[in-house]
């Protein structure tokens, strides 16, 4: 397994992104000001790249090479435009599938998700820009591969995106135990997009309020909830079920 690339250096994480690289994230030294930190901070903020200001012993950590108070992980993955992938998608005649990330956190529940959504034929990941677990190698090494054979992409905000799909005639559910719509008891078999949650507070009530429609899975035990890995993996093979 390839390990995550970084660049260091403020200059020429710069020049990076200028270039158009694909930036998981860009560690910052706190407290750190000078004309090119400045200048990369703004960059930052324009291109909406995940950063944290962090103390330089987390840098040290990170590189023992002179990295200038900035270090980027730069993607192993090749992002898809998200209108592009949902167009493609459509025009290609087969029945839409994708499944929505709101805010999950952890790297290995990504990857396990990658993993399940590529083997069950889903047509594509959606991602925040901000927020989420990162495409790491951790993420990739979990997913056995599949991140590299399914359509991932990121978007500013996950609601944006729910609105698009609706407007282009995808039914969004969302996995929620907030609700006593059974997932067994609903049509799969329609172009269709899945929201899953974050790990310890599930979808949030802002996405929640504007789906189409919410679905649980039956618990018989004593525990609350599912991992969300696990629960994505329930969601899909229904969707297989339903469809073959």
């Amino acid at each position: 397994m390839q390990k995550q690339l970084q660049i260091f250096g403020t200059r020429a994480i710069i020049e990076a992104i200028e270039a158009g690289k694909e930036i998981d994230k860009i560690f910052l030294q706190r407290g750190l000001t000078n004309a090119l930190t400045s200048e990369l901070n703004t960059l930052i903020k324009k291109k909406g790249i995940q950063f944290s200001y962090v103390p330089i012993e987390k840098l040290n950590k990170l590189t023992q090479q002179n990295h200038q108070g900035a270090i980027a992980n730069i993607s192993l993955i090749h992002f898809t435009d998200f209108e592009t992938l949902v167009t493609r998608t459509i025009d290609s005649g087969v029945t839409p599938l994708f499944i929505l990330l709101d805010q999950l956190s952890d790297v290995r529940n990504f990857g396990a998700i990658i993993r399940t959504a590529e083997c069950t034929g889903a047509h594509g990941i959606i991602i925040p820009k901000k927020g989420g677990a990162p495409l790491n190698a951790v993420a990739i090494k979990t997913s056995a591969g599949a991140a590299f054979n399914i359509p991932i992409a990121k978007v500013d905000h996950i609601k944006d995106a729910i609105y698009y799909l609706q407007g282009s005639d995808i039914k969004v559910i969302a996995a929620t135990e907030k609700t006593e719509n059974s997932l067994y008891s609903m049509n799969l078999n329609q172009s269709l997009a899945i929201v899953m949650g974050r790990e310890d507070s599930g979808v949030s009530p802002g996405v929640l309020k504007i789906v189409d429609e919410k679905a649980k899975l039956p618990l018989m035990g004593t525990i609350a909830s599912l991992n969300v890995s696990v629960a994505c993996g329930a969601f899909l093979y229904e969707v297989v079920r339903q469809r073959l």
